[in-house]
């Protein structure tokens, strides 16, 4: 019986599905002839199904009546990865949520193979949770018991950064010396690794991977920032309550600026309690937005909206934003307005960078080439920052969404076939 294998870049925005293809890889079509699937699942309470990336997300965004999820990385390694959620009267292990969209991948794969898919190579962040060894292996762990859930019986992990550089090695002509940038969704890696045509026929890369570290940060909280800016003071983010002049619970605004936590906000009581101090508030206009916007449950939408304006912004000066409130509202954001936003991120992105670089034992000055992979290394002040930080280093962009999963099915090959 053939074995069949693959690599699977479970990430926070998209997820792709890397395979063998003739004597190299290629990535799996995962959602007609796209080879990226937007993390997302949603529940159609009208035709009683689940649909999954553009498909779930469309039919969200049309009107149809459900519950969208995105960003289903961001709970591992988080409480909420034991917290049950409510599906149309029945309640549904977060575990479980992950749990389908994994299978999906699994099905994916297995339709473009023709036969099962039992063994994987699985991308995991330089770090999950930062600063928590015990808890960062807990996420590890999780996802490792959620892939053999869904009947992948021999599963590995590799470091995404690491599979983006095996990617990378295969488009050069010369040794290098070369820092791996994989900004995603939800995390930031790095790697320091020396590559070259001769070492990419080696089986065993270990020595080659000088360094590593990784952070915490990623699209999704760009995404929050700007929301948090120039969103919530439509909700009445900055309204006072009472006589003393009391601030809005700032956990409602920054919950519904961050994808994974919104559907945490859709209760009984979170309604109650804004309805409770409509009288107290100085701006019970915008608090009242603020109520409709949870029985309605519009948090993606608004998500939705704010991430097309991050990613505009990244390649345009200006872009009107569109926050579909009642009535709607629109703003205009400026590129200054998003560099604004990311600034003290990129901050700590250049600092990882100087700990992965302390750690391979080597100066800035010696990197020969930077490998940009990722979504959010097109925001243009994360380039700036980085970039700028590393004087001798040549800028190579890759495949933005699909190194880390081409590197992936690359070490899936070397260790299953």
């Amino acid at each position: 019986m053939q074995k069949h294998f693959c690599g699977l870049d479970f990430g926070t925005s998209n997820s792709t599905v890397g395979l063998s293809a003739g004597n190299g890889v290629a990535l799996c079509p995962l959602e007609g002839e796209s080879v990226t699937l937007p993390s997302a699942i949603f529940f159609d309470y009208e035709d009683h199904k689940v649909r999954f990336g553009r498909d779930g997300i469309g039919a969200y965004i049309e009107g149809t009546e459900g519950r969208l999820m995105r960003a289903l990385k961001s709970v591992l390694g988080s409480s909420l990865i034991d917290d049950t959620t409510l599906v149309q009267r029945k309640r549904v292990a977060m575990r479980d949520v992950i749990g389908m969209f994994v299978r999906h991948l699994k099905a994916q794969a297995e339709r473009k193979l023709g036969g099962t898919v039992d063994h994987v190579v699985l991308g995991r962040p330089v770090r999950f949770v930062d600063d928590d060894d015990a808890a960062d292996a807990k996420a590890e762990a999780e996802l490792i018991g959620i892939a053999k859930a869904q009947g992948f019986r021999h599963v590995e992990m590799q470091f995404e950064p690491v599979a983006a550089a095996l990617a990378y090695e295969q488009s050069l002509t010369r040794e290098e010396l070369a820092l791996i940038v994989d900004l995603g969704g939800g995390t930031s890696d790095f790697a320091v690794a020396r590559l070259s045509p001769g070492r990419s026929r080696q089986h065993d890369r270990s020595a080659d991977i000088l360094g590593r570290s990784g952070v915490h940060i990623g699209g999704t909280d760009f995404d929050r920032r700007l929301s948090i800016n120039h969103v919530m003071p439509h909700l009445g983010y900055d309204a006072l309550i009472g006589p003393k002049k009391l601030p809005m619970p700032s956990h409602l605004y920054h919950d519904l600026a961050t994808w994974h936590r919104i559907p945490t906000l859709y209760t009984p009581q979170n309604i109650n309690y804004l309805r409770s101090i409509l009288s107290q508030v100085d701006r019970p206009d915008l608090v009242e937005r603020l109520i409709k916007v949870l029985v309605e449950r519009k948090g993606h939408r608004i998500a939705a909206e704010v991430e097309a304006a991050k990613i505009a912004l990244s390649e345009q000066a200006e872009v009107t934003l569109h926050i579909p409130l009642d009535p709607d509202v629109e703003t205009v954001l400026h590129r200054g307005d998003l560099d604004h936003a990311v600034y003290d991120d990129a901050v700590r992105i250049v600092h990882a960078i100087d700990l992965c670089l302390g750690a391979a034992g080597v100066a800035r000055d010696d990197i020969q080439s930077v490998f940009l992979t990722g979504g959010s290394t097109a925001v243009p002040e994360i380039r700036r920052q980085v970039l700028g930080h590393l004087p001798n280093a040549v800028p190579v962009s890759g495949d933005m969404f699909g190194s880390v999963g081409l590197g992936l099915a690359m070490d899936a090959a070397r260790k299953f076939a």
